[in-house]
């Protein structure tokens, strides 16, 4: 068991500091580089506990806020051709597991994306907790994983000639959270 105090954080709710945080993602475009992009909204909330392995995570990501630097672009992924924004307005993410590996976590969860939810493991590193220097305490989080779009029911894609296609099937998204203990 490996408890709040080994890995030097306070036990309670930390809120995702928005303003310092960064959810992004990249996917292998036209089979030759990565597009690369950001959601600007997003909020959520890790829980932790006495013992880390009950902790809790939840996080929801306003899937109109993608943000890849090309509006065009943003437009069909906001489009039902990808993330259906105007029928899924959220990605969301509930925790079912978390397993402490040394400072390290492993954080399995519920993925919902399009409507259709599938599991996915997060490899969490803990970045280190503190004073903020105003009374509240900090804490820093680093995850990363890979989906497969597909499992999540978003299939567009378009063929090149010559062979292959336009986008690539696996996306890893990368997560840099602050969060605030609540008070």
């Amino acid at each position: 068991m490996t408890t709040a105090q080994t890995l030097s954080i306070t036990p309670g709710v930390y809120n995702i500091d928005t303003t310092h945080s960064h959810v992004g993602f990249s996917v292998r475009h036209m089979m030759v580089s990565k597009v690369r992009g950001v959601f600007k909204e997003f909020s959520g909330a890790i829980t932790v506990a006495e013992n880390i392995e009950d902790s809790t995570v939840q996080a929801s990501i306003v899937a109109s806020s993608v943000d890849t630097g090309n509006s065009q672009r943003d437009g069909h992924l906001q489009s039902a051709d990808f993330f259906d924004a105007a029928s899924h307005q959220t990605l969301e993410f509930r925790s079912t597991k978390v397993t402490a590996d040394g400072g390290d976590w492993k954080v399995t969860g519920d993925l919902t994306v399009n409507g259709v939810t599938r599991p996915v493991v997060l490899d969490v590193t803990f970045g280190g907790a503190g004073s903020d220097g105003q009374g509240g305490q900090k804490a820093g989080f680093e995850a990363k994983t890979e989906i497969n779009r597909k499992d999540f029911n978003v299939n567009f894609n378009a063929p090149m000639e010559g062979g292959g296609v336009v986008v690539g099937d696996k996306i890893a998204i990368s997560l840099d959270i602050e969060a605030d203990l609540a008070k």
